[in-house]
């Protein structure tokens, strides 16, 4: 769960001021926990509820990401899912957006199997982006956590991504010409790409901030993997703790103590 919360606050000054080169400060004072943390944590929330029975996994997710919504306004919430936090019947909206898949992390370190990892993944995913490609992003990025974590090489993991999207590029080919761009489609395979090139957790993160586009978001979805597999840095660790707000820093701390 670190590991998203560090990307996405790392990422979080460049999303609009995108940064093509892994060299710059990591981890500014300026930066700060967006969506992508808040959201994530929400999820955390969730499986702390139970995972046992889909349905009322479902419901948990509803009920913390608009309570999370809540808690923590204007920290870049599209439009669509601001709609959704505001509405008093919140429904799907077919989105094929990369919020499903920044969020989803906590499920693969509270799952016991891969299949499992998946189910909940689509779960946590289809209550806003029931749109298939919105799954595929979940299930992508929740698999590769779950795969790191139990002790699979980069080769079976980037197997395990390739079933949704395909890779075959590298970060200095794509980087010069790449955009922003929020759907899973468009961000998922090059936030696994940066993993996948790295060779530490900290790597991870500056690859996936150098490409530019939806910095703080794919900059999620490499930490998010790459502290599964490399494991955290004690002082990057330290040095994350003082940009993690209340109930945050609640849910994490309760988070990691139980997985």
């Amino acid at each position: 769960m670190l590991g998203a919360l560090i990307g996405d606050i790392a990422g979080s000054i460049y999303e609009w001021h995108n940064h093509k080169s892994k060299d710059f400060p990591f981890l500014q004072p300026q930066c700060r926990m967006t969506d992508d943390s808040i959201m994530t944590t929400a999820i955390a929330a969730a499986v702390l509820e139970g995972i046992n029975d889909l349905d009322e996994f479902k419901a948990h997710v509803i009920t913390q990401m608009r309570d999370f919504g809540a808690r923590y306004p204007g920290r870049g919430y599209g439009p669509r899912f601001e709609r959704w936090l505001a509405s008093p019947d919140p429904q799907p909206y077919h989105s094929l957006g990369n919020g499903s898949a920044m969020r989803v992390s906590p499920v693969a370190w509270a799952a016991e199997s891969l299949p499992q990892c998946l189910a909940l993944a689509k779960a946590s995913a289809e209550v806003t982006h029931d749109h298939p490609d919105g799954i595929a992003g979940a299930c992508a990025v929740a698999g590769a956590v779950y795969l790191a974590r139990t002790g699979a090489d980069k080769a079976a993991i980037a197997d395990h991504v390739t079933r949704y999207y395909p890779l075959g590029f590298t970060l200095d080919e794509i980087r010069d010409e790449y955009q922003f761009d929020v759907s899973c489609a468009g961000s998922v395979p090059q936030a696994m790409e940066a993993f996948l090139e790295a060779e530490s957790f900290e790597d991870a993160v500056r690859n996936a901030i150098s490409i530019g586009g939806d910095s703080d978001t794919i900059a999620c979805m490499a930490g998010s993997v790459a502290a599964a597999f490399f494991g955290i840095p004690k002082d990057i660790r330290e040095a994350a703790q003082p940009f993690l707000e209340g109930e945050v820093k609640r849910v994490y701390q309760a988070f990691i103590q139980r997985y």
